[in-house]
C-alpha cells in the first residue's frame, strides 16, 4: 500500500505522466521511490506534530479551565440529584486526575478536526478524484456523529440514567451522596460508548464502498440489527427500559440512516472506469 501511494504522489509515475530520463538514456526515476519514500516520512513527521502541538495547547487551555468545565459536565448529575443531595470527594489525590480526564476528553474533542485536516492534507495528493469525493464527506460525517452521539449522551442519557439510580437511593431512606469522581468515570464510559455506537452510518457508508457489503445485504440484514442494537443497549446503559430504549431507538434509526448515506455516497465517488463499465 505504501508504494501504491509513493506510485501516486511521486515523481516517478503519476497517471498519465510520462517517465523521464537521463541525458545517457538511463531512468532519472530509479531512485525516485526512495527519495519519494523519505519525503513522505518527513512530511507525515510534521503533520504529526503539528497535531500534537494542537492537542497539547487545547489541552493546557482547558486544565486552567477545567473547573469550569467540570462544573458543566456536572450538570446533569446536579439536575437529577434529590434535595439535600450533594457531590463530594472521596480522594483528594484523585481529584488531579479527574481534571485531567476532563481536560483530555475536551482536548480530543476540540482538536478532532485539526487533526482530521492534517490526515487528510497527508493522504490527499495520493488520491485519485473520485476517492477525494468519498473521503471528503466520511471525515466530515465521522466528526459530526462523534458529537452528536456524546451531545446526545449529555442531554438525554446521563439525566434519565441517574434519575434512575436516585429512584432506587430513595427507597432506602439513606441520605445521597455522590463521588464525582465516580460521576466521572461513568461519564467518560457513556460518552465513549455513544460517540462509537453512533459512528454506525460511517461504518456502512465504509463497508459498502469497500464492496464488502452491499445496500441490497443491509437491508436483509435489519432484523438481526433491531435485535443486535437492544442487546448493545442492554450492554452500555443502565437496566431499567427507558435508557436501553433511548440507545436503540436511535440507533435503528441510524443503521438505516446509514443504508442511505451508503448508496448515496457510493453512487457520487464511483470510478470513472466504473461509470464508464455501467454506460456501456
Amino acid at each position: 500500500m505504501v508504494f501504491k501511494f509513493l506510485k501516486r504522489t511521486g515523481s516517478d509515475a503519476a497517471p498519465g505522466q510520462a517517465v523521464t530520463t537521463a541525458a545517457d538514456g538511463s531512468d532519472s526515476a530509479g531512485s525516485a521511490p526512495e527519495e519519494s519514500f523519505v519525503s513522505h516520512l518527513v512530511e507525515l513527521r510534521d503533520r504529526v506534530v503539528k497535531s500534537l502541538i494542537v492537542v497539547v495547547m487545547v489541552f493546557g487551555l482547558s486544565f486552567f479551565y477545567a473547573g469550569e468545565i467540570m462544573h458543566f459536565l456536572a450538570q446533569p448529575l446536579q439536575d437529577a440529584m434529590p434535595a439535600g443531595a450533594r457531590m463530594v470527594i472521596t480522594d483528594s489525590s484523585g481529584t488531579f486526575f479527574t481534571l485531567m480526564k476532563v481536560s483530555f476528553l475536551v482536548a480530543v474533542l476540540a482538536s478532532l478536526p485539526w487533526v482530521l485536516y492534517q490526515a487528510w492534507a497527508f493522504v490527499s495528493p495520493g488520491l485519485y478524484e473520485h476517492e477525494k469525493r468519498f473521503a471528503v464527506p466520511l471525515i466530515i460525517s465521522s466528526v459530526f456523529f462523534l458529537l452528536v452521539g456524546v451531545s446526545f449522551a449529555y442531554l438525554f442519557v446521563l439525566p434519565a440514567a441517574y434519575r434512575f439510580f436516585f429512584a432506587f437511593n430513595a427507597q432506602t431512606g439513606a441520605d445521597t451522596m455522590q463521588d464525582i469522581q465516580k460521576y466521572w468515570d461513568f461519564t467518560l464510559a457513556i460518552f465513549f460508548g455513544f460517540g462509537l455506537t453512533f459512528e454506525v452510518p460511517v461504518v456502512e457508508m465504509l463497508l459498502v464502498k469497500l464492496g464488502m457489503v452491499t445496500t441490497q445485504q443491509l437491508r436483509e440484514a435489519r432484523r438481526y440489527v433491531i435485535v443486535g442494537a437492544f442487546v448493545v443497549a442492554a450492554v452500555l446503559t443502565p437496566p431499567d427500559p427507558l435508557s436501553q430504549f433511548m440507545l436503540a431507538v436511535p440507533l435503528c434509526f441510524l443503521y438505516e440512516l446509514g443504508i442511505w448515506l451508503a448508496g448515496f455516497v457510493r453512487a457520487r465517488s464511483r470510478s470513472p472506469e466504473a461509470q464508464a463499465d455501467e454506460a456501456s
